[in-house]
């Protein structure tokens, strides 16, 4: 869309508006609710859509999601104010590479992935000078679902965004990220990249490693059919996670393997101190355990509703 259709959008809104235009890569379930987030609130005038997958794209304009496909990286950040990177983790590098030389001179770029050490070492790589107009984040939400058609407004309402700012991040560029998410119902937390890998291998990503090791146990047994078709609430509960993106899934685990490494091995000695238990016919020990871990679920859970309610 031209640079004017974009300010007679604006004007046609009476000026309020945050964005002219929006370019996000990776039109999936966090990409495409963010868009429609923004939209809901008339905060961005003109949304253009990069993906791999042409028919997903193609939903993604015809349920109202983007305005504008492009297959060109270089034109679709061409006007962007702000560039939104959804993509799965082991492609972020290639297009920061792809986009470096075109951005405009005040364009702010920033991420949704799940790990930052990785995201930060690529965008000093392949950024260049843009390097302090990127910020990187990480919105704490979603589904097992994926693509465009997964998309909703209310996704982040009431949710976390984790920035992980550098020393070298403008000022105005983290004010406009947090703007925007906040536009989408988001609360702000400031994190060190460091930290924020450490905490999410142990709370995200070591229970999808282990969400999907079960299924595939089960699968892998010669009565599987059998097994499944006994399986119940809490297999189903344990399991959901199991249906997320195997793409994303993959690039997570190599992006923060040393932080998730450690959280196995925790969780490796863990279980060795249950079986052993289990062996013993220790009772007393086990049902011990249970409770600790009980009563500091429902600690988190009070704590969390809590949250959530202000």
């Amino acid at each position: 869309m031209k640079r004017a259709e974009v300010k007679k959008r604006v004007a046609a809104n009476g000026g309020r508006r945050m964005l002219g235009t929006l370019a996000i890569f990776g039109v999936g379930l966090i990409g495409g609710s963010f868009a429609l987030a923004l939209k809901k609130r008339k905060a961005v005038a003109h949304i253009v859509g990069v993906g791999r997958s042409r028919a997903n794209l193609l939903a993604a304009r015809r349920l109202g999601i983007i305005d504008e496909i492009a297959t060109d990286p270089a034109l679709a950040v061409k006007n962007a104010e702000l560039v939104l990177l959804a993509v799965p983790l082991g492609q972020t590098a290639t297009v920061m590479e792809q986009i470096a030389p075109h951005l405009a001179p005040r364009a702010v770029v920033t991420d949704a992935g799940s790990t930052k050490r990785d995201v930060i070492a690529n965008a000093r790589k392949y950024l260049g000078s843009a390097f302090a107009r990127f910020v990187p984040a990480h919105p704490i939400a979603g589904t097992e679902k994926s693509g465009a058609r997964a998309a909703f407004a209310d996704l982040f309402y009431g949710r976390d965004l984790i920035v992980t700012p550098e020393p070298e991040t403008e000022a105005r560029a983290l004010r406009r990220v947090t703007a925007a998410w906040k536009l989408a119902g988001m609360r702000v937390i400031t994190m060190h990249a460091a930290d924020h890998d450490r905490v999410f291998a142990l709370v995200s990503h070591l229970p999808h490693v282990l969400s999907f090791a079960l299924v595939d146990q089960l699968a892998g047994c010669a009565d599987s059919a059998k097994l499944f078709s006994h399986a119940g609430g809490g297999f189903r509960d344990l399991t959901r996670i199991a249906g997320s993106s195997p793409e994303m899934w993959r690039d997570v685990c190599l992006a923060n393997r040393d932080a998730l490494l450690e959280a196995l091995r925790g969780y490796e000695e863990e279980l060795s101190l249950l079986r052993g238990m289990i062996a013993a016919g220790d009772g007393q020990g086990l049902e011990a355990r249970f409770a600790a871990a009980r009563a500091a679920r429902a600690k988190w859970r009070l704590k969390r509703r809590s949250v959530i309610g202000k």
